[in-house]
């Protein structure tokens, strides 16, 4: 291959009848000229090229110790200093068409060209902050796995619970919800030990608030892990679950976990009334500072079948869909959120979260409040299997579903991958 390589002047744009703008290879030489490297006509010039603003690659222009009146004058005078050249409009492949320009007025491709606009143009962001961890906790001092969710474990409440609240924290992660495994023996029909000021869930709360005084803690209240029945409710012996009875425990419930430092208690159990029953409960014992997040459209899914697992408090008959919301119904969702409004709830939830989102749209749309959802255990280990499975990529996924429950309306995120997606993040801004 033949090749011509001459020294010219900036200015000149022609050589012995050669246009210096079909040569390639162009670079800033010491001496203020442009190196031309021609290729032969045979050869296809490279596609890119790049002009650096000074031959120490990365390091500064040299200062030529001149005033800003100086710079100005001789730019006046037609001395204007070098820059690079504009670059060559990229080569297409062979073969592709010569189309004339589609006359549109507005191309939405345009803020999307690079990492920087999309960034600037983002409408929904992700951060540790918008994650509520929920734990599993157990009497025992060591963490047992749970199988049907890889990666969770039920927490020694005094060891194990401590170490995964201590790494939540260091990533940004300072909101946990808290979910007991009860012993059988202290379950029975009617669920008192949901208000033992002395049971797991109070003194669990009480370690948690001496050791992070800061730490925000929402409870779970209701009284399927507490019941010999495994409903949320007192059953009759006719099999139906009993509503304003059941609030009156839930009640004594939600008071026994304020006093023990709670922050928010969550009503799961979807009765009747019991949003103000609640917040007349605490406000005469004088925790009207504790707020309420109430399960406001919590449907009777399929999708909780591990959670169950985890806390062995699977209904003994039956189900559950008599209190929970039907899957297929999207008005009733609205019934739900106007009584929550009007007897004091500071949070709605949705649950489940993902296939659920036109509700979390629906809440956001009509209500003033806060909206939480929640990632259930059945959504969780999908995508946990679909990583192991190398089906999908778990960590693009796991990032995705949550950022579409933000994107639906949620404010805050219940999520078996707090940890993990926080330190995604931090990892992302590192």
């Amino acid at each position: 291959m033949a090749s011509t390589v001459l020294n010219v002047p900036s200015s000149v744009r022609r050589i012995n009848g050669l246009d210096c703008g079909s040569y390639v290879g162009l670079r800033h030489s010491p001496d203020s000229n442009f190196l031309c490297v021609r290729t032969s006509a045979n050869v296809r010039p490279p596609r890119l090229f790049v002009v650096r603003a000074s031959d120490g690659g990365d390091a500064p222009m040299k200062k030529l110790g001149r005033s800003d009146a100086e710079c100005e004058a001789a730019v006046v005078a037609g001395n204007v200093p070098e820059a690079p050249p504009v670059p060559p409009k990229p080569a297409s492949p062979a073969g592709t068409p010569v189309v004339p320009l589609l006359p549109l007025s507005r191309r939405p491709r345009r803020n999307r060209r690079s990492p920087a606009l999309r960034a600037s143009f983002q409408e929904t962001n992700l951060s540790p902050a918008n994650f509520v961890y929920p734990l599993f906790i157990h009497e025992g001092e060591e963490d047992t796995p749970i199988g049907a969710m890889p990666g969770c474990y039920r927490l020694g409440w005094r060891h194990g619970l401590l170490e995964e609240v201590s790494k939540a924290r260091d990533v940004g992660v300072n909101s946990v919800v808290l979910f007991p495994k009860v012993p059988d023996a202290l379950k029975n029909p009617t669920g008192d030990e949901a208000y033992n000021d002395n049971g797991l869930v109070p003194r669990t709360i009480r370690l948690l608030k001496d050791k992070y005084p800061d730490l925000v803690i929402y409870t779970d209240v209701a009284l399927d892990p507490y019941s010999s029945d495994g409903h949320d409710g007192i059953v009759r012996e006719d099999g139906v679950i009993m509503n304003d009875e059941t609030v009156h425990q839930l009640c004594k419930q939600a008071v026994s976990q304020a006093r023990a430092g709670a922050d928010v208690v969550s009503p799961s159990d979807m009765m009747d009334g019991r949003v103000g029953a609640i917040r007349r409960a605490l406000d005469a014992e004088g925790f009207y500072h504790v707020s309420i997040m109430s399960y406001t459209a919590k449907y009777a899914s399929s999708f909780y079948g591990p959670f169950r697992e985890a806390l062995d408090s699977n209904p003994r008959f039956g189900d559950k869909k008599t209190y929970q919301m039907n899957p297929a119904n999207y008005r009733e969702a609205l019934i739900e959120t106007r009584e929550d409004e009007s007897e004091g709830a500071d949070i709605l939830l949705v649950k489940p979260g993902l296939p659920y989102l036109d509700i979390i749209k629906l809440l956001r749309d009509n209500s003033p409040l806060p909206i939480a959802a929640y990632q259930v255990s059945g959504e969780y280990s999908m995508i946990k299997a679909g990583g192991v499975l190398k089906m999908i990529d778990e960590e693009k996924v796991m990032m995705e579903s949550l950022m579409c429950l933000r994107r639906a309306g949620a404010d805050i995120i219940l999520t078996y991958f707090a940890l993990q997606a926080a330190r995604c993040l931090c990892g992302e801004k590192r």
